[in-house]
């Protein structure tokens, strides 16, 4: 690993956690929004290097979440997961797919097993949650991105200018 994609990854990292900590009333529990899950998308264009980074920042801001090592473990590996299967996605719409669905039934076994809630209202309420940030801010704002060249599909995380 270059130090230029150790760089890109612990900045992506930091962004996910930030985001997701000084979000925190609405990025933890049974009715979450994690705002920061507008940058799963970031696998897609830059390769499977930024799921690490995605997985490195849930590790930081789950530590913070309250949740415990399950959340840490289980809900990360869910964000590895996605991120990974993001990368290998043909188009942008499909790249959302992996996060919405993976954190939408993977996420409310945590919640469960940490807060005795009905698994299936958990779905809805962490899909629907996933739905808002991947789908309706992820997509748009990667889309509009790329089409300024500033997001593309070249596993390198830069765009036309060599500026990120």
């Amino acid at each position: 690993m270059s130090t230029r994609v150790l760089a890109r990854t612990a900045l992506l990292a930091a962004a996910y956690a930030a985001i997701t900590v000084v979000l925190a009333p609405i990025s933890y529990g049974p009715v979450q929004v994690r705002v920061s899950e507008a940058l799963t998308l970031l696998p897609y264009f830059w390769g499977p290097w930024a799921a690490v980074g995605l997985w490195l920042g849930c590790i930081i801001a789950n530590s913070w979440g309250g949740f415990g090592l399950l959340d840490v473990v289980l809900g990360c590996g869910l964000t590895l997961a996605a991120g990974l299967l993001t990368a290998r996605m043909p188009s942008l719409g499909w790249a959302a797919v992996p996060p919405i669905l993976l954190n939408a039934l993977g996420v409310p076994i945590i919640l469960v097993l940490m807060l005795d809630v009905p698994y299936w209202v958990t779905v809805l309420y962490v899909g629907f949650g996933q739905v808002l940030a991947v789908g309706v801010l992820g997509v748009p704002l990667a889309a509009a991105l790329a089409r300024r060249g500033l997001l593309t599909r070249d596993g390198q995380g830069w765009g036309r200018s060599g500026h990120p």
